[in-house]
């Protein structure tokens, strides 16, 4: 509680007292600026308000820029001489202060002047840390201004610790905009955020394209943490600073210049060779001096970083047009070195290391898990991640796994650490704790059971796994209580899934959904996604409007700011909440649902359907994607896969964010296979029309592994975690005797809902040749594409066939006869497995006493396959 209450405090702008949430007695106001015009602006109104409404206004004057006092406002003036020295000068001060006594206005001229004067930034510290709160005593309320990046952090911090207010000043295209930094005790949802002054009133920048396009290029020096202690770190970056200060001086570039820059490459950058040689392809020493700007701590910047930050520049050096639809980021990248810091500190250090060894690398990872997600932080870390966030300020912001090992060549890591979102609500507390606790989960997850099965696999185990990691503004906008991008999605610059033959593979596809990417890029169990070929944008799988609307997406990803989550709520409820929207750029109208509504008077009825015919037909996005996909798989010499999100002020005018890029792992290409000729129907076992996704296949099929659908549908959830569980050990026994394997079952492997089909995790089924779904786990469930997803790639990269049945569609056929009848080999595999062999069914046609095996003739480009029995031979099998 407040002792006294004072009225007509106020900044003498009503719209600024709203912001801030009113003028408190004790406040002192920091306004941080570039130039003293700008302090100006704030300070006149200032005193108007204080001298019309009669309340003492006293002037601090003592620095060479002109006055700030309006010659139309009468205040007391204090000419003082800091030269006298600062004893001297702080009791000048502390008199007026006692004099005026309780509830005066006070203006003083810049302190970046007395740090000048007393040639000491410490000095400029101490003044203030002594007269702020002798000032908050006497109830005043104070304006103070610093001139931007002129003072060492220690002071910065000191003065921000000390005041209750501090505001910065932008400028930018002749608009003024404010970011509040710290409002002592008063908070909302919107206090920390970027505003715009537009017509007498301050406007929330929601949009996460002009919020990073205004803090991106302006110098932000405390949060360079290059240049806070001089260890051989920040040596380098010193004196590349200044060689590259010669080169923007018209000074040729020399042997330093390249000395620096390839010594700052592999030192943040990279080791691999392949990345290497992009990277000193594209990167000049002014982008390496930008990486270290924004860096916490040291070390390598990890594979999702420098994939990120390649293609943003691979595409800047090919076009200037390139300069302009890019969203701009303004990333910071927590160094490899913190991890490795970290894990010390939390005690986790030697149960990785005994990772290294393959017998065991899975022992001990609970118990690393847990100590990595309960471990400190260095004190100067801390003090960082707080200087990032005031710069972030109530941005919804995501934490991003980005270890050395992701995202490059022959190694994706796809989905196998996490990425955590923060809302970034609340006090600066509260936003550093739950900073701190995404960065220990993202690191925690380096011991997820997938991820490490990953590494084994591909000899990865005893290779460094540092996991730096990348914190980026989350794209998007406010809308009332919800935060999202209008689109998001993942595309490949090469189409395996090619469901008409206009489509051209080479063109690329792209998996779009509206809202968070989340929806893209893991396998939403419960919905549907779009899928576009680039080179015909409005072609689609989809037969007539019926199908589009049942396989349409109905769920948004987004950040709730009330509940502080990322929640998934359905298209119609949220856009129910939301005003002033261009929904018809991504959604057209269902005239069969008002036609109906219409008929029966009712009320309240959403008739729109994501569709996005608007957004391809009237705009350029599906073109420059497919541009940007074509430069970077040119520039890579390889088929890439990226990660963006894009956002419309208008039909004409859009942003996209490059969020990711990365090689995209095809392990051979796709070709055509001669169909087997004519089958005898009642040797055909099950044919498909698609959709058939992976390299086109004529083989024979040593072992098939079928869950019966009708015994699995009625199963308790449990029991069908047990059956996931009970196929990765089948498939497990199968790898050690090198068989061609073939899963078939109802609804979608590796579901997270076991409702809708076998929850097995991918390294349960990293050994199967041919993954096929059978749609009759339920009443309208479709097997999902899951392109563009991280179980998608999983599949692409270990080169498994995939395939869809229909049985209900006349051109899709399951021979359930000779599926039920053949012998069941379960019990011979796992004798102890006697509970499941009505659900499970193992059929080996290896052995010798068969005279009949199966073949899969499978065509990726046709869509279409068939497996069939025919008399063994060896020859065409692989």
């Amino acid at each position: 509680m407040l002792s006294k209450v004072y009225t007509l405090m106020s900044t003498g702008l009503p719209e600024l007292d709203e912001v801030i949430h009113g003028v408190i007695p004790g406040d002192n106001i920091v306004w941080q600026v570039d130039s003293i015009e700008e302090y100006k602006i704030f300070v006149n109104p200032f005193c108007r308000d204080a001298y019309n409404n009669k309340k003492k206004l006293v002037y601090f004057r003592f620095a060479e820029h002109a006055p700030l006092i309006p010659e139309d406002v009468k205040a007391e003036v204090f000419k003082l001489n800091p030269e006298n020295g600062f004893e001297s000068f702080i009791s000048e001060i502390f008199n007026v202060i006692e004099k005026y006594g309780e509830g005066t206005f006070y203006v003083f001229d810049s302190l970046s002047e007395l740090a000048v004067d007393w040639y000491s930034d410490r000095m400029l510290a101490n003044f203030f840390m002594l007269t702020c709160p002798y000032l908050y005593d006497f109830d005043t309320v104070t304006y103070f201004a610093l001139l931007r990046n002129r003072h060492t952090a220690h002071t910065i911090n000191a003065i921000q610790d000390t005041a209750q207010v501090i505001i910065d000043i932008y400028i930018k295209n002749e608009e003024i905009y404010i970011h509040p930094l710290k409002i002592y005790k008063r908070f909302s949802n919107t206090i920390y955020m970027l505003h715009r002054w537009n017509n007498n009133k301050f406007d929330v920048v929601t949009k996460s394209t002009v919020i990073s396009e205004i803090l991106r290029d302006i110098q932000h020096p405390w949060l360079d943490f290059s240049i806070n202690q001089q260890d051989l770190w920040n040596r380098i970056f010193a004196k590349a600073k200044e060689i590259q200060k010669r080169i923007d001086n018209g000074e040729k570039k020399d042997a330093k210049y390249e000395e620096y820059r390839q010594r700052i490459l592999r030192m943040v950058v990279t080791r691999e060779e392949r990345l290497l040689a992009l990277a000193e392809k594209h990167f000049d020493l002014s982008d390496l001096i930008d990486i270290g700007s924004h860096m916490i701590g040291t070390g390598l910047v990890g594979g999702k970083t420098v994939g990120m930050l390649l293609a943003r520049a691979i595409l800047k050096n090919k076009d200037d047009y390139w300069k302009n639809k890019l969203e701009p980021h303004d990333s910071f990248f927590i160094g490899s070195d913190v991890f490795y810091t970290y894990q010390i500190k939390s005690k986790c250090w030697w149960v990785r290391w005994k990772q290294r060894k393959s017998e065991n690398f899975l022992e001990g990872i609970e118990e690393g898990y847990q100590r990595l997600l309960t471990g400190k932080f260095p004190e100067d870390i801390i003090d960082q991640f707080r200087e990032i966030l005031k710069y972030f300020g109530q941005s919804p912001i995501i934490v991003r796994s980005s270890s050395l090992l992701e995202d490059a060549y022959g190694n994706s890591f796809s989905g196998k650490y996490e990425s955590v979102f923060c809302t970034n609500q609340g006090d600066p507390e509260e936003r550093l704790e739950e900073f701190l606790n995404a960065v220990r989960y993202v690191y925690a997850s380096t011991m997820n059971r997938e991820a490490l099965i990953y590494r084994s696999q591909r000899g990865l185990l005893d290779i460094d796994k540092q996991m730096s990691l990348l914190v980026q503004r989350v794209s998007g906008e406010i809308y009332n209580n919800y935060y999202f991008p209008q689109i998001a999605g993942t595309g490949f610059s090469y189409n395996l899934y090619v469901w008409d033959k206009s489509i051209d593979r080479q063109a690329g596809v792209l998996r779009i959904v509206f809202g968070l990417g989340t929806r893209a890029v893991n396998r939403s169990d419960d919905d549907y996604t779009r899928i576009v070929a680039v080179n015909d944008p409005g072609k689609r799988p989809e037969a007539n409007f019926g199908e589009l609307k049942k396989f349409a997406q109905k769920k948004v990803d987004i950040l709730n700011l009330k509940s502080n989550n990322l929640t998934g709520d359905y298209f119609s409820d949220i856009m129910k909440n939301i005003t002033e929207f261009p929904l018809d750029l991504f959604a057209s109208r269902d005239s069969e649902l008002e036609e109906f509504a219409r008929q029966r008077n009712m009320k309240n009825v959403f008739p729109w359907i994501l569709t996005f015919n608007k957004l391809f037909s009237d705009t350029d996005l599906i073109k420059d994607l497919g541009e940007i996909l074509k430069i970077l798989k040119e520039a890579y010499n390889h088929p890439v896969d990226i990660e963006y999100t894009a956002n419309f002020s208008d039909t004409n005018d859009f942003k996209i964010n490059l969020l990711q890029c990365r090689p995209y792992q095809i392990k051979k290409g796709i070709f055509s296979v001669k169909e087997p000729g004519k089958i005898k129907e009642e040797n055909v076992i099950l044919k498909t029309k698609g959709p058939i996704i992976g390299s086109s296949i004529h083989s024979c099929v040593d072992r098939l592994i079928f869950v019966v659908p009708a015994v699995y549908g009625v199963l308790p959830e449990q029991d069908r975690y047990s059956v996931a569980r009970l196929i990765g050990n089948i498939t497990n026994l199968s790898s050690k005797s090198s068989k061609t394997l073939m899963l078939l079952g109802p609804g979608r492997w590796g579901t997270t809902t076991p409702s809708l089909g076998v929850p097995v995790q991918f390294g349960e089924i990293n050994n199967v040749s041919i993954l096929c779904e059978i749609a009759e786990m339920h009443e309208g469930l479709v097997p999902d594409v899951s392109l563009g997803t991280h179980f998608f790639n999983d599949i692409v990269e270990l080169d498994i066939l995939y395939m869809a049945i229909y049985p209900e569609k006349s051109e899709y056929y399951i021979n359930r006869d000779f599926l039920k009848n053949k012998e069941n080999q379960l019990l011979k595999l796992i004798p102890e497995a006697s509970k499941w062999k009505d659900v499970v069914k193992v059929i080996d046609f290896f052995r010798s006493d068969n005279e009949k095996t199966m073949y899969l003739n499978a065509n990726a480009i046709d869509q279409r396959g068939i497996c069939y029995l025919e008399k063994k031979t060896r020859t065409d099998c692989k």
